[in-house]
């Protein structure tokens, strides 16, 4: 399967895909052409590669989910290390919510000073 066909059939880009294969998380073989070629077994990663990123994984965290890429993801019982890298990246995100919640606020009372409470929301 070349590189667009395998973007296509799992919802993501060409670029992410060379990202991937540059993370050394897909292999892919090459055609006499040079073209990327992948086995179609690949769009099993690939797909669950997306979802430990839109989980917020980074590409360094889904590292530690390696060893049960080809299959269902949610399937298995995680390892001690996927474990510990996810909650960590928990920890991460909840403290960068707190810091955006901080700052939202302080710009609330900002703005309901300068105006006499008259700003609304935007939704």
């Amino acid at each position: 399967m070349r590189i667009g066909e395998l973007a296509e059939e799992t919802g993501t880009t060409p670029r992410a895909l060379r990202h991937y294969e540059q993370a050394g998380l897909i292999t892919s073989e090459r055609a006499a052409n040079g073209y990327r070629l992948y086995e179609p077994a690949t769009t099993v990663r690939v797909r669950n590669i997306r979802r430990l990123l839109d989980a917020g994984l980074t590409l360094d965290d889904v590292w530690a989910f390696l060893p049960c890429l080809d299959g269902d993801v949610t399937a298995g019982p995680p390892s001690d290390k996927a474990l510990r890298v996810a909650a960590e990246r928990l920890a991460v995100l909840e403290d960068r919510i707190a810091a955006q919640a901080a700052v939202r606020d302080r710009l609330a009372a900002a703005l309901r000073q300068a105006t006499g409470a008259r700003v609304r929301p935007v939704a």
